[in-house]
């Protein structure tokens, strides 16, 4: 008898509520936009690490001979450079791949700088009422008025072009709205019963700001984040097309339209190629974001 019950195997109960990760991943694989974002987002990813591998020439190596050379299926194209070749002679589609890593560090970077400046300032404004979130809000209002793009270019005017001036300058810009996320966050979670248990239980403030109401705040800090990413590479490239985000050779999306400004009649590939790549990148976040967004916010799951 002891043999046949050890035998028999563990059937979970019908009613059992299905693992978390289960739940989501059941939610955001039903939006075929969101799950087509993740795919170009893990393509990209494995090509910014290993660019060193995939790519078939050097970013920023010259060669006079192959002066605008058109892609491989054009008339003069040749498969040693499959997407052409720039003004100077550089491998287009090496500078892509390069070109995704530095995207996607300048993306990161600046989300994750602002995501965690905008969540312990949303926290403190949230838990510290009165003057001092009076302060904070008023300040990032101040800065939700002026244009995004121009503030970013009046930030880098100040401190100097560069690559990590660019990045401040962004990251800036993009602080708050997590600001702003995370006061909401907190003034909706701080009059819940669990808070007021961990209060009446001793707990101190820090206790309570990062150890209890934080963790049930960062759905919605995710959400922005995915999409903070999309325009975070938006905004740099749009500065390095200005000459004032990274500077030449560095293979930079926006700088590399920036140099094939004067060949758009006659070399077609050097500016749609990177506009392309911004383009998919973007987009590819969008989707992301919106998907996690349908997947962790309750009020929209399907």
């Amino acid at each position: 008898m002891s043999a046949e019950v050890l035998k028999t195997p563990i059937v979970s109960q019908p009613g059992a509520p299905p693992h978390p990760l289960s739940q989501f991943w059941s939610d955001f694989k039903a939006n075929f936009g969101a799950v087509a974002g993740l795919v170009v987002i893990v393509v990209l990813i494995l090509l910014a690490l290993f660019a060193d591998v995939v790519a078939p020439h050097s970013p920023i190596v010259t060669n006079n001979a192959v002066f605008l050379k058109p892609p491989f299926w054009q008339q003069g194209g040749s498969t040693a450079y499959p997407l052409g070749t720039d003004a100077i002679g550089r491998d287009i589609l090496s500078r892509l791949i390069y070109g995704a890593r530095l995207s996607l560090l300048i993306g990161i970077a600046v989300v994750t700088l602002s995501v965690v400046t905008g969540t312990v300032l949303g926290l403190i404004a949230g838990f510290f009422r009165g003057v001092i979130e009076i302060v904070i809000m008023r300040l990032m209002d101040i800065t939700l008025t002026l244009p995004s793009l121009l503030l970013a270019i009046v930030i880098v005017a100040i401190l100097g072009p560069g690559l990590m001036n660019a990045m401040l300058a962004v990251a800036i810009v993009l602080l708050p709205h997590y600001v702003r996320i995370a006061r909401a966050a907190v003034i909706s979670e701080v009059s819940k019963d669990y808070v007021v248990a961990a209060k009446v239980a001793g707990a101190g403030r820090l206790r309570l700001m990062f150890k209890e109401v934080l963790p049930n705040c960062t759905a919605p800090l995710i959400v922005q984040a995915t999409l903070g990413i999309s325009t975070a590479i938006l905004d740099a490239a749009a500065l390095g097309f200005l000459g004032l985000g990274a500077q030449p050779p560095l293979p930079e999306w926006g700088t590399m339209l920036a140099d094939a400004r004067e060949f758009v009649l006659r070399a077609w590939w050097v500016v749609t190629l990177p506009g392309l790549a911004i383009l998919v990148t973007v987009l590819a976040f969008n989707l992301l974001g919106d998907g996690l967004r349908d997947a962790l916010d309750p009020k929209l799951k399907r």
